[in-house]
């Protein structure tokens, strides 16, 4: 055994049966695309679509929606492919772990975290700022000390951690109960996108549209071609969620059928959406109307010249009412959001707990619902203190590059799976391989980059702290493992070596984002700290194991 051993396809599909031990099938396909729907369509259509146009793109950001779209159509159609021949809870874990072997699937499986448990969490602190708005329509005012957390002026962020509770409750008690509620969630905000799209139809002034591509300024980024693709980066983030179906593959009626319905579905009817909305909001006024307004005032803009003019050139909305409509979508969207994600959480750790590599209360069912209650309880724990005390920009980016990174790993495993073993059958085949992957691993690799180099040295800490789990645990209690101590020699030798490089890459990233930005002082001495302890850890884990082997 190595580190690098996979899961046989036979073992991944034996543990797909239905038993009295596994999670309850009873989603169809399209609870799978509400489940999509739910974890795709969040605030982030509402806010950063306006902004996305006034700054980059003018009226096309319907194109920039497009371009986008096609990004994560590449790692759709490869989850798809997955999802179909593979229908085990876990996602891009269980993936990587038929395909690249278990220390690369440890390594998804840790980051899968940042995207699925921090991400609601990062979806609850805004679920939060949002409700607080809607309190304030009604002449309500929560208390900034109980509604914030400590880094942004208040004590303890309270709505945010009672979304997380009662969306915990709700998967405790089954996957079934969950996905209806799912669906009337997705229903209540596809209905209000909708009604915005079809109320703000008849003012759209085709003049709006006459600059559609508005000619660069001089600078990368502002308008032309560059600004369409600088866009389209921004609005991407609108679509990340899709790859939450899949982790759902488990309790699936019909797995190998409705798992590509449920992802590719979900994926082209936010996408048409998407573009309906942005179509509308840059015809009913002009785009550089949105600019300086933050959050949902860019839609607010566009439902004020939904309205008729007086005598005297006064704009009177027609639909002053859709505001708050729309701050109703934002709160129900934000739920199915962070439902989704811990949905996603819970599973993935299902899978790893299964395989030996986390400790088993992550797998035990409930002998009633079927659900993987205890897990869930532990990540509503977990996920609440982060909600309740982390500022919501620092999750928020570390979400997004735990997102990225896992893209980019699946659309590698569906290119070596077809060379490796093409004859495996498979209910839906990604097309054009590998010119789909590779162009879906060149986008991903693309947004990572741009991300800021702070979010780069949080995720270099999280992944070695990911590497501590399995060093100390992963390793001895793998149900591949052979359990001999010549394997664990080599195995936690590999792993230091590993684990090393990544700390020297860590304190490199601290010194040129040190560099670029000597304010942020606090990060910077953590990091040093940190990677200081782990140079000495993984050394003497190093020498030990060295000398374990001369023996």
């Amino acid at each position: 055994m190595s580190l690098f051993v996979k899961k046989p396809l036979s073992i991944l599909m034996a543990e797909a049966a239905d038993t009295e031990k596994s999670l309850k099938k009873t989603l169809s396909a399209g609870s799978l695309i509400a489940l999509g729907i739910g974890a795709i369509i969040g605030a982030g259509l509402f806010s950063i679509t306006g902004g996305a146009a006034a700054n980059n793109a003018g009226p096309a950001i319907t194109l920039s929606f497009v371009v986008a779209a096609l990004g994560c159509a590449f790692a759709g159609l490869c989850y798809a492919e997955f999802a179909s021949m593979i229908p085990v809870a876990g996602s891009a874990y269980t993936y990587s772990y038929a395909t690249m072997g278990e220390f690369i699937a440890w390594i998804i499986g840790w980051d899968l975290v940042l995207e699925y448990a921090v991400g609601a969490a990062t979806v609850a602190i805004s679920w939060s700022r949002y409700l607080g708005k809607f309190l304030e329509g009604f002449g309500l005012h929560l208390p900034s000390e109980i509604a914030t957390g400590p880094f942004d002026g208040g004590v303890i962020n309270l709505p945010a951690v009672f979304i997380v509770v009662l969306m915990s409750l709700l998967l405790m008690k089954g996957t079934s109960e969950s996905a209806k509620v799912n669906a009337v969630i997705v229903s209540l905000k596809v209905t209000v996108v909708l009604i915005f799209i079809f109320l703000g139809w008849k003012y759209i002034d085709t003049a709006n549209y006459n600059d559609y591509i508005p000619a660069n300024t001089g600078n990368f980024g502002e308008f032309g071609f560059s600004g369409i693709i600088r866009a389209a980066a921004i609005v991407f983030f609108a679509y990340i969620g899709f790859d939450a179906v899949s982790t759902a593959a488990q309790e699936a009626k019909n797995p190998k059928r409705d798992m590509p319905i449920g992802i590719l579905g979900s994926l082209v009817i936010c996408t048409v959406l998407y573009i309906l909305f942005a179509h509308v909001m840059t015809g009913v006024t002009n785009y550089k109307t949105f600019a300086g307004k933050d959050g949902i005032a860019p839609v607010a803009v566009a439902i004020e010249h939904m309205g008729s003019t007086d005598a005297n050139g006064m704009l009177h909305p027609d639909y002053p009412w859709l505001n708050r409509a729309i701050v109703v979508a934002i709160l129900a969207g934000y739920a199915s959001v962070i439902l989704v994600m811990l949905l996603g959480q819970s599973r993935v750790f299902f899978s790893m707990s299964k395989d030996g590599l986390l400790p088993p209360v992550f797998h035990r069912v409930h002998p009633k619902y079927r659900t993987p209650a205890k897990s869930n309880l532990l990540f509503m724990v977990f996920v609440s203190l982060f909600a309740a005390f982390v500022p919501a920009r620092v999750v928020g980016e570390m979400t997004s590059i735990g997102t990225l990174f896992a893209f980019i790993l699946v659309c590698i495993g569906v290119w070596v799976l077809r060379v490796k073993q093409p004859d495996v059958p498979r209910a839906f085949r990604t097309p054009w391989v590998p010119v789909i992957p590779i162009l879906g691993i060149i986008t991903c690799m693309f947004m990572m980059v741009f991300l800021p180099l702070d979010t780069w040295i949080r995720l270099l800490v999280w992944m070695i702290i990911g590497f501590d789990v399995y060093l100390y645990y992963g390793i001895k209690f793998s149900k591949l493992s052979d359990h001999l101590p010549s394997t664990h020699t080599k195995g936690n030798r590999t792993v230091s070596i590993i684990g090393f490089l990544l700390v020297i890459l860590l304190v490199v990233v601290s010194l040129l984002h040190h560099h670029f930005n000597s304010t942020d002082t606090g990060l910077f001495y953590f990091t040093m700290i940190f990677s200081g302890v782990h140079i000495l850890v993984y050394l003497q884990k190093f020498l030990k194991n060295k000398a374990a082997a001369s023996l």
